[in-house]
């Protein structure tokens, strides 16, 4: 057995440990009962310390330089690569706070769903100060080039800067705005009621199953079910978790909310399944992750062609739809206005949520501004994009999920995600038997296109690297741009 392959060992059973710890989080978002929640936050957490001790002891190391010394193929020397970049990372770090982290996280999360149930921030405050003061001090023992932030954004957009997020979101504001605003105006006209009525959940979930299949989601390999906020796990090679959650009077939530997990889980059914637990089987990034998640739900899961092959069968499971034509139906479905709640936000809206969270948890890390300060900071930024203010904390500052888990420097992968979905789906469609499909409503060339330029290569390229191999440029906001002017203006 060579030293890589030794490497390769150890690493797959850190996987190994990080996906069971990933099925308990799973569960306690979907089945597990509230007492359960103290014994629970105990075993992530020691599942989180092994795992922190496997991929820093000193075994773990050697193996490391020694596969490093020897002479390797791209895809081998690009897992090295990830692998060192993940070990010093990690070294870094003693295992006690990575358990704090981890129990801290744990209880945050039940916290935070309990503190936007009541609508009161203060219940979610203690929790959120203690995941601050661990962020910030796992930022100083990463080190960073220019704040704090840098640290975290690294976690989850490999090679990113964060004066680099700033100034392509600087770059774009007053265009997204100016977008937003011309989409507000010209939806003043449409009802915002029109697809009102009652809609059963066991009616929804058959629809929603029906068009993740459809789209290639496979049921063998993966499930839905509901939780307080929706998102996507990968459990291991054959097993991919999507989750949503249901409104009585509006189908379209749960629909675009799987569309867009399903998007995720397309990704992680994609990744090469012999390299699991590899860098090389792993998501790049979560502004890659995120590009497929966004390019599902909005690029496909709001056109005319989507919609003019579900419309009909929305209408067999809900009859109130029948009165309901296709363009109609359309106008309602891509309607734009300044609404509070991110994930239900239209697609000429969503990037101005994207940038008021950025802007606060950039200035939570560096210190700026205080925890106790953030309901009326919210309030007072989202006025100043919106020109309305949140009624309540549930509809404001407490409505995400991603502060409890504590993920600082996940949001702005969101608009990233969006840029890079512009710009992939713009690519692909120059394919002439992939827009001649997608007008058909088989979506069946696009995933093969997704699967052959993103998919398939895990981490053996980074961020930027494979945005270059697969459209010809990096990452380029310009596309996003024309796609809402064109789709909203």
């Amino acid at each position: 057995m060579t030293s890589y392959e030794r490497l390769c060992d150890k690493v797959r059973e850190i996987t190994l440990v990080n996906d069971t710890a990933s099925i308990l989080s799973w569960d306690q978002e979907t089945y597990m009962p509230t007492e359960g929640l103290a014994y629970r936050a105990k075993q992530i957490a020691w599942l989180a310390g092994n795992s922190h001790n496997l991929g820093t002891c000193d075994d773990f190391r050697k193996a490391l330089e020694n596969a490093e010394n020897e002479s390797l193929d791209d895809t081998q020397s690009a897992n090295v690569r990830e692998t060192r970049n993940q070990f010093d990372r990690s070294s870094r770090l003693p295992q006690d706070l990575v358990k704090k982290a981890s129990e801290s996280a744990t209880f945050a999360k039940a916290a935070w769903a309990e503190a936007r149930q009541e609508s009161d921030f203060s219940m979610f405050a203690p929790h959120l100060e203690r995941l601050l003061d661990i962020a910030r001090t796992k930022a100083d023992l990463w080190g960073y080039e220019d704040e704090p932030y840098d640290a975290m954004l690294e976690g989850y957009e490999r090679g990113t800067k964060t004066k680099e997020v700033a100034n392509i979101f600087d770059s774009v504001t007053s265009q997204l705005a100016t977008t937003a605003q011309a989409a507000v105006d010209k939806s003043a006209s449409i009802s915002s009621d029109i697809l009102e009525g009652e809609y059963p959940i066991v009616k929804q979930q058959l629809f929603n199953q029906e068009i993740a299949e459809d789209i290639g989601f496979k049921f063998n390999k993966g499930r839905i079910d509901t939780t307080t906020h929706p998102f996507c796990v990968g459990l291991g090679p054959c097993d991919t978790r999507l989750t949503t959650r249901y409104l009585l009077n509006d189908f379209t939530s749960s629909v675009f909310g799987v569309l867009h997990e399903a998007g995720h889980g397309l990704y992680e059914q994609g990744l090469p399944e012999t390299h699991h637990g590899l860098p090389s089987g792993n998501a790049v990034s979560l502004g890659i992750h995120e590009s497929q998640s966004r390019l599902w739900e909005n690029h496909i899961g709001r056109s005319r062609p989507f919609w003019t092959k579900w419309l009909p069968r929305a209408q067999e499971l809900f009859p109130h739809l029948a009165e309901i034509d296709l363009e109609t139906f359309l106008g309602a479905v891509n309607r734009a206005e300044k609404s509070f709640i991110r994930v239900e936000a239209d697609e000429a809206t969503y990037d101005l949520h994207i940038l008021l969270r950025f802007e606060i948890e950039r200035a939570m890390m560096n210190q700026e501004i205080q925890v106790a300060e953030i309901p009326d900071i919210w309030n007072q930024k989202f006025e100043s994009l919106f020109g309305t203010t949140p009624p309540n904390d549930a509809n404001g500052c407490l409505q995400d999920i991603h502060w409890s888990m504590g993920g600082l420097g996940y949001f702005a992968t969101y608009t990233l995600g969006n840029f890079n979905a512009a710009q992939l789906y713009d690519c692909a469609m120059k394919e002439t038997h992939i827009s001649s499909a997608f007008e058909r409503a088989d979506y069946l060339p696009m995933l093969e296109w997704m699967r052959e330029k993103i998919h398939s290569k895990g981490s053996v390229l980074l961020p930027q690297e494979l945005m270059l191999d697969a459209t010809g440029e990096k990452t380029n906001p310009q596309h996003h741009i024309d796609h809402l002017n064109e789709r909203f203006v």
